[in-house]
C-alpha cells in the first residue's frame, strides 16, 4: 500500500534487485560537429545515388557530374554491410537492399506524395477553390478567388455521414512512435480505429515529403484518420481541401491540445484554447470545406485549475465538428498528475446528441476502459495513447476482458512483426534498416516500463507507477525490463543485425536512459 501510494510498482520481493550505482552523462555533440559529420557521410562511398542503386547502371543518374551522391558501385558493394537473414518485405532499392536474394516491389500503402503535386506546392501553384470560397463566405479571407470551373459547395457538416466511435477501440495519434508500422501492430492486436501522427498544415502545404509521410495509410487500417495542426483558418481549410482531394482518409482530426512549446509558440495546438474565436473560425472553415467527418482533440484548458472546454462543447458541435476528444489534463500539466476523468464526464454530459465525446488519459488496462465507459454512458469511447505504446496488446485485453500475462517470447514476436512492417515501410536498404532500428529503439524506450503481470503483488499495473529495478522470469524478460539504451540496442541487434560503428541512441522524450551507465 505504501509503494502504491508513492506510485512505485509493487514488484514481488523475490524479483527485486539493487539499482545500478554508477551514472554517466554522455557528452552531446555540437551542431557544427554534427553538420561536419553529415557532410563527410554524404561524400562516403556508402552514400550511393538512389537512381544508380535501383537500376544497377552508373549512367542512370540524370544529374551526372552534379549529383551529390556517389556513383561507384564497386566501391559501394565493397563497403556494404552484410545482408540480413530472411526475405525482403518490399524492395525497390536494387543493389542497396539488405536482402539481396529476394526482391518484391508491390506496396500495400496509400497516400504517398505525388512528385508533380509536390512541385506545384513548392511553386505555390495549387488552387484551393472550395477552401477559398468558404473562407470568403465566412469573411475570413479577403484575397481574390482564383477562377475555377467548379465552385460548388461541399455538403453541410450535418449532411456528412459521421463515423460511429461508440464502443470502438481508438488508437490515439502518437508523435514519433505512432508510425504506420506501429499502427499495423495495434491493428493486428485489436485496434478498431487508427489515426496518423500529427502533421503541421504549413509543412503539408509546402510539399515537405517528411510531413506527407505522416499521412500514409496501410491497407489493414479500415477506419483511418489523419491529424493536422494549424494556427489560422486559411491554412487549415486549404490543408483539409488538399487532403480531401489527394488522400484516402475516413476523417480528419484537428489538434487543438498539443502542449509542445514549438507548436504553442506558433499559436497552434494548446494555444488555441485561449482563443475561442480562432477555434470557431478554424472549425467552421475546415468543416464547410471537407466532405468527410471532422473531429477535434483538445485538453481541459491551457492553465491548471482553469478548465474551460465544458463551456465550449455545444459551440464546437455547432461550428461543425462531429466528434470531440478531451485529454483530461491542461496544457500546463503536460503529462504530470492523473487525468481528470470527472471533468471529462462533465463535458460529455453537456454535449448535444450530435456531438460524440471521447475521453483520453491513463487507460492502461481493460478495467480502466470499462470503468470509464460505464461511469459515463454519454462517452462514446476512450482513446488509448501511452498505454498502447507501453503494451500494444491492451486492445486484445479489452476485447477479451482479461489481464494478459504475456510471455517474453510473445513480446519478442511482436517486435519481430514491427521490424518486418518497418522494412516494408521505410525500405530494406541500409538506410531503411537503420530507420527501422531508430523507430524500434524509440518504441523500446517506452516498452521497458511494462511490468510482467506475474511479477506484481497488485494487479493491474497503473500507468503512473515507476518500475523498480527487477529480474524477469527469464533472461529475455530481464533484458526487456532494462532502462539502459545499451540494452535496447542489444535487442535491436537481435532483430536487425549489428549497429554501425560509432552508433549511439538517445530517445526524443525525457527518459532516465539519458543518464544510464551503459548509454549505448
Amino acid at each position: 500500500e505504501d509503494l502504491v501510494a508513492r506510485a512505485i510498482a509493487p514488484v514481488k520481493a523475490e524479483y527485486l534487485r539493487p539499482p545500478p550505482s554508477n551514472v554517466v552523462v554522455k557528452e552531446k555533440k555540437s551542431r557544427r560537429q554534427l553538420k561536419r559529420e553529415r557532410k563527410q557521410e554524404q561524400k562516403s562511398t556508402r552514400n550511393i545515388c538512389p537512381e544508380v542503386a535501383k537500376s544497377g547502371n552508373a549512367d542512370a543518374c540524370p544529374y551526372r557530374g552534379n549529383c551529390r551522391f556517389n556513383h561507384d558501385m564497386d566501391a559501394y558493394l565493397a563497403e556494404k554491410p552484410p545482408d540480413l537473414e530472411g526475405t525482403c518485405p518490399f524492395c525497390p532499392y536494387g543493389i542497396t537492399c539488405r536482402y539481396a536474394s529476394t526482391h518484391r516491389t508491390k506496396s500495400s500503402e496509400v497516400n504517398s506524395l505525388n512528385k508533380d503535386l509536390q512541385k506545384l506546392l513548392w511553386k505555390n501553384k495549387v488552387s484551393f477553390p472550395n477552401a477559398d470560397l468558404q473562407l470568403k463566405l465566412l469573411g475570413l479571407d479577403s484575397r481574390p478567388l482564383k477562377k475555377t470551373k467548379d465552385l460548388s459547395l461541399k455538403p453541410h457538416a450535418r449532411e456528412i455521414k459521421l463515423i460511429d466511435f461508440r464502443g470502438k477501440l481508438y488508437l490515439a495519434p502518437l508523435t514519433t512512435v505512432g508510425n504506420l508500422p506501429f499502427r499495423r501492430i495495434c491493428k493486428a492486436l485489436g485496434a478498431d480505429i487508427t489515426c496518423g501522427e500529427m502533421a503541421m498544415c504549413t509543412n503539408l502545404l509546402q510539399g515537405q515529403a517528411s510531413e506527407w509521410a505522416l499521412l500514409r495509410r496501410h491497407s489493414s487500417e479500415d477506419i483511418f484518420g489523419v491529424q493536422i495542426c494549424g494556427a489560422y483558418p486559411d491554412t487549415v481549410a486549404r490543408t483539409v481541401e488538399l487532403i480531401d482531394r489527394e488522400c484516402e482518409v475516413d476523417f480528419i482530426d484537428i489538434n487543438m491540445g498539443c502542449p509542445i512549446d514549438i507548436v504553442v509558440n506558433k499559436q497552434a495546438g494548446s494555444a488555441l484554447l485561449t482563443k475561442p474565436l480562432r477555434m470557431k473560425n478554424i472549425i467552421q472553415a475546415a468543416s464547410s470545406t471537407l466532405s468527410k467527418p471532422l473531429t477535434v482533440k483538445v485538453r481541459t484548458g491551457y492553465f491548471e485549475g482553469r478548465n474551460r472546454i465544458d463551456s465550449l462543447v455545444s459551440d464546437i458541435s455547432n461550428w461543425g465538428a462531429g466528434a470531440l476528444t478531451i485529454h483530461g489534463r491542461s496544457r500546463q500539466q503536460r503529462y504530470s498528475k492523473l487525468a481528470d476523468w470527472d471533468y471529462i464526464y462533465e463535458c460529455a454530459k453537456k454535449a448535444p446528441e450530435s456531438l460524440q465525446v471521447l475521453g483520453n488519459g491513463d487507460i492502461f488496462s481493460y478495467t480502466d476502459w470499462i470503468k470509464h465507459t460505464l461511469d459515463c454512458p454519454k462517452l462514446s469511447t476512450c482513446m488509448i495513447a501511452r498505454g498502447a505504446l507501453i503494451k500494444p496488446w491492451i486492445f486484445t485485453e479489452i476485447k477479451e476482458q482479461r489481464h494478459w500475462d504475456i510471455s517474453s517470447g510473445e513480446r519478442f514476436n511482436i517486435l519481430k512483426d514491427f521490424v518486418q512492417s518497418g522494412l516494408h515501410h521505410w525500405g530494406s536498404d541500409t538506410k531503411g534498416v537503420e530507420t527501422t532500428r531508430h523507430f524500434l529503439l524509440e518504441w523500446l524506450s517506452y516498452t521497458y516500463r511494462y511490468i510482467p503481470l506475474g511479477l506484481l503483488d497488485v494487479v493491474p499495473q497503473r500507468l503512473n507507477w515507476r518500475p523498480p529495478s527487477y529480474y524477469g522470469r527469464d533472461d529475455l524478460e530481464t533484458l526487456m525490463a532494462s532502462d539502459s539504451a545499451a540494452d535496447w540496442i542489444r535487442i535491436s541487434e537481435m532483430l536487425l543485425g549489428k549497429v554501425p560503428e560509432g552508433f549511439t541512441f538517445t530517445p526524443k522524450h525525457k527518459s532516465n536512459a539519458y543518464d544510464s551507465a551503459e548509454n549505448g
